[in-house]
């Protein structure tokens, strides 16, 4: 499909065992997760010090996060879609009305 960017898929075991896509989509699922928490870790640091050791496991935890979606990437596991023009000009407005709602 053309509307589509992915790689040739690898493909993997079928059946009750976790194979290799299985263990990468949780991986990646936690550390998504992960990220998020300490993101509010990070605005909720209770002082300086605290706020940069957050803030280096929150990038070595996103360096991981990019390293194993870049991996499930070129093994055809995660397939990217081509957003219609209109739907990004539609979310483009909702995000700028948003903008201006704010700042009014």
């Amino acid at each position: 499909m053309a509307d589509q960017i992915k790689n040739p898929k690898t493909e993997v075991s079928k059946g009750m065992s976790l194979n290799e896509k299985d263990y990468l989509t949780s991986l990646l699922t936690s550390l998504k997760n992960m990220e998020k928490n300490y993101c509010i870790a990070m605005t909720e640091a209770s002082c300086e010090e605290l706020y940069q050791k957050h803030l280096e496991t929150f990038l070595n935890i996103s360096a991981m996060q990019r390293e194993v979606y870049e991996l499930m990437f070129l093994n055809g596991w995660y397939v990217l879609e081509k957003a219609e023009s209109n739907k990004i000009q539609d979310k483009y407005q909702t995000l700028n009305q948003d903008l201006n709602d704010l700042k009014s």
